[in-house]
This record gives structure tokens, sequence and C-alpha cells, in this order.
């Protein structure tokens, strides 16, 4: 088996703001698995909040790596790929991606039926209104015409003010994500607040290291809250449930697939709700995630829909419904913008 990959620059429609950064661009690597003609492909976008960027992974792709001449079995070769990850999670998502992609295909079925999945039982997905210059909310909402719920981002000195802007544009159900950016006394006052204005739950409102304060919030917030810096993976599910109603997933923080499923099962024996969400991705990484969204209670997988120049075509959003590829595996293809595109498969 063959291992190539290629980095790319993913170039955001607006300015994309949370609480701690803005960006116009993401770079991120797409990994490459081949053997017996079939490309299996997958996409690693670091994020600095977990400590990785494209730079660490490249390096750990650039490492000596011996792989299997045939593969008749992912298991043969899954060890070896996240030990060649160095333990970052999203090159090891990468691998995941590429590897369950190019065995899927082989096997002739798409992803989804590997995890057992059901494809025509997908959600509904959010689009993300991310932190930026309150003139151009109108606009955004336009963009936001074809999706039924929208995510706003908050965690800022004029989060009512964002708020109230939005609802003067639109009546959609909204879902709040402060990305740690709210203190307890705020986050009360904000939840309380929110709960008058069709705020279905709350992501992250407190930093990661305050889950006795978080627990104090659940306690009296109206509102749903989730978990997103403090659910990572599994093993930190039975950690955290008493303070949140629910956590999101996301393969970029969790690693490979068969971590997300564990995730899934996890929350489930903890009577947590699931939402499987993403990074600025292009559509490898949304459509690998969409492929498990259907044992899942919430999607937030637009980040193919905030790029203007993504390179793949996958999953499809009709009417605000994730709407998977029937292709086997992953059911990714170029589209005319990759193909334009210099080392992209």
């Amino acid at each position: 088996m063959d291992l190539t990959y290629a980095i790319y620059r993913l170039q955001c429609t607006h300015p994309f703001g949370i609480s701690r950064s803005t960006h116009t661009y993401y770079d991120v690597v797409y990994v490459y698995l081949e053997q017996d003609g079939i490309i299996g492909r997958g996409e690693a976008a670091p994020s600095q909040r977990y400590n990785e960027t494209v730079e660490k992974i490249i390096t750990e792709l650039e490492k000596p790596l011996s792989l299997p001449g045939e593969v008749t079995d992912p298991r043969d070769i899954s060890d070896v790929l996240r030990q060649a990850a160095g333990g970052y999670h999203a090159l090891e998502a990468a691998f995941s991606m590429a590897l369950l992609d190019w065995w899927t295909q082989k096997l002739g079925q798409p992803l989804c039926r590997y995890f057992g999945a059901d494809p025509q039982q997908t959600p509904l997905t959010s689009f993300t209104i991310a932190i930026g210059d309150l003139d151009l909310i109108p606009q955004k909402i336009e963009e936001a015409e074809p999706y039924a719920i929208l995510k706003i981002k908050l965690g800022t000195n004029r989060d009512k003010e964002i708020i109230r802007a939005i609802r003067n544009e639109t009546d959609k159900i909204l879902r709040v994500d402060a990305n740690e950016g709210w203190d307890l006394e705020t986050a009360i006052d904000m939840c309380n607040w929110l709960a008058g204005y069709h705020v279905e739950f709350v992501e992250q409102p407190l930093p990661a290291d305050q889950v006795e304060q978080t627990a104090r919030l659940k306690k009296v917030s109206p509102v749903k809250i989730f978990a997103d810096e403090n659910s990572v993976v599994s093993r930190q599910i039975p950690e955290i449930a008493y303070a949140f109603h629910g956590i999101n997933i996301k393969l970029m923080k969790c690693g490979r697939l068969e971590e997300a499923k564990r995730m899934i099962d996890t929350a489930r024996q903890y009577d947590l709700e699931i939402m499987l969400g993403c990074m600025v991705e292009s559509s490898i990484g949304i459509t690998a995630a969409a492929h498990l969204s259907s044992l899942v209670d919430y999607a937030d997988l637009d980040g193919n829909l905030l790029i203007n120049n993504d390179p793949y075509q996958g999953v499809r959003i009709k009417e605000g419904r994730i709407i998977l590829p029937t292709k086997p595996g992953l059911g990714i293809d170029l589209n005319e913008t990759g193909k334009q595109s210099q080392g992209l498969k």
C-alpha cells in the first residue's frame, strides 16, 4: 500500500471568528492510501487549540513508514498508522478516513454501512454564523436560507447585540457556541437571557478546566449545556457527564472514526445527547463524519459550506438535511477546482 499527501489551503467565504481567534483561511493536509487501483482519501484539519499544526503533521508524514504490500483487513495496518500519527488526532483522523475509505470501496459498500448507520436517517445540519462584522449579519442570514438551524458563535463583549441582530432577521432555531468564552456569572446571565430567544442549547460556555462550575451552571440553566472542548475522546465522558446535557464529537479532536463510534456508544451509556461537529474542513472530512450522522441526535457538519474553494464533492445538503453519497467508501470525487489543483487525487 502506498501513502502520499498534499497540503491545501481552504479559503473562508467570510472571516471565520470565534471567541479566541479569527481566520480567513485554514491549511489542511490530505492523505492518500492506494492499492489495487483504489484510492482512499483522508483529511487532517489540525487545531492550535489542541496544539496541532500542519507543520507538525508534515513532520510526522516525512518520517519513514513501512506499510504492508497487501492489505486484506484494515486491522492489519490501523495500529501502524495510529503510531505513525505521532499522537496528533487530526492525522489519526486522516489515516482512519483514508484506510476505511479504501477498505469499504474494496468491499463495494458505503462507509456508513461499515458502522451500521442508516443513510436514510440522517439529521438536519446547522449552519454557522461566525463572529464578525455586525453589518454582515443580514447577508449571512440570507446565505443560510437553505438551513433550518443556525449555530451562532459567541464569547464576546457584544453577545446580546449579536443575538438581537440575528433575531431581527430570522426566527429559525438557534444553537450557541461560546468556545470557552464566558465565566460562570456571565454564563448564568446569558443562558437565562438566551432562553427567551428560542435557543436550543449552548455549547462549551466555560473553559474546559472549569467542569465543577459548568455543573453549577447546568443546575440553573433553562437551556441545555453541551461539551465541546471538554469532550475530546471517549475516556473523558464518564468524568464530565454530570456537568453536561450532551457532547459534541469531532473527528479532528478524537482521531479515528472508530473512536468517534466509541464516543457515541459511551455517551449513550450516560444518557447524554450527541452532536457531530467539525472544524473548517473540505468535503473529505465532512463526508467522513456525515457517514456516522444517523447514529447521533444533532449535526453541525457545515465546515465545507463555509469555504469557497472546496476541491472535492461528496455529502450534499438538501433542505438542510444531510444527503450521503451512495457510492462505495466515502463517495468522494474531485470537482473542477480539485482537478485544477496540483497534487490532489
